[in-house]
C-alpha cells in the first residue's frame, strides 16, 4: 500500500509541476499590442503587479515540487525518528506552498477582475474590451493555477497522512515502534 501512495504522490506532484509551469508560461509570455488613436499601447503581465507576484510564486512552487519529486528516494533509508522530522518538514512546507499559490491566484484573480470590469471611482479603464487575447490568456492561466492549487491540496493531504500514520493512535505524540 505504501508503494502505491508514493506512486500516487509522485504522479500528482508531476501533474502539479506541469500545471504550475503552464501557468507561469501563460502569464510570462502574455502580451498584446493595439493601436489606439495612432499610438501603440501594449498590455503585458508586468502592468499588473499581482500577475508578476503569481509568476514568481508559481515558479518557486514548481521548483519546490520538482525538488520534492527528485528527493523522494532519499527518505527510504532513514530511521523512524529522522523520518518523522523529515515528514514534519515536508508537511509544513507542502502546507505553506499550497497557501502561497492559492493566495497568489486569488490576488491575481481580484486584480484581473478589476481589469475586466474597470473602476470608475479610481478612473481605471476596462482592458478586456481592447485586449481580448490578453484577458483570455490570463483567464486560462488562472484556471491552470487553481487546478494546480487543488492538486497541491491533495499532495498536502498525502503528506499529512504520511506524517500522522507514524504516530501511535493510543499515546499522544509517541512514534510507533
Amino acid at each position: 500500500m505504501e508503494l502505491s501512495i508514493q506512486k500516487t504522490e509522485a504522479l500528482i506532484r508531476l501533474s502539479t509541476i506541469v500545471m504550475l509551469v503552464l501557468t507561469a508560461c501563460l502569464i510570462g509570455l502574455d502580451s498584446q499590442t493595439k493601436v489606439i488613436f495612432y499610438v501603440q499601447k501594449k498590455a503585458s503581465f508586468k502592468d499588473l503587479r499581482a500577475l508578476v507576484g503569481l509568476l514568481y510564486v508559481t515558479s518557486l512552487a514548481a521548483a519546490y515540487n520538482l525538488l520534492q519529486l527528485c528527493c523522494s528516494s532519499f527518505y527510504k533509508g532513514t530511521s523512524l525518528q529522522s523520518y518523522a522530522y523529515l515528514a514534519w518538514l515536508r508537511y509544513i512546507l507542502d502546507q505553506a506552498v499550497v497557501y502561497a499559490v492559492f493566495a497568489g491566484n486569488l490576488a491575481a484573480m481580484e486584480h484581473s477582475f478589476l481589469v475586466l470590469t474597470g473602476e470608475e471611482n479610481f478612473q481605471w479603464l476596462k482592458w478586456c474590451n481592447k485586449y481580448t487575447r490578453f484577458c483570455t490568456q490570463i483567464g486560462g492561466s488562472l484556471l491552470c493555477g487553481f487546478v494546480a492549487s487543488l492538486l497541491m491540496f491533495s499532495i498536502a493531504s498525502i503528506s499529512a497522512f504520511n506524517l500522522f500514520r507514524l504516530y501511535s493512535p493510543t499515546k499522544f505524540m509517541h512514534l510507533k515502534l
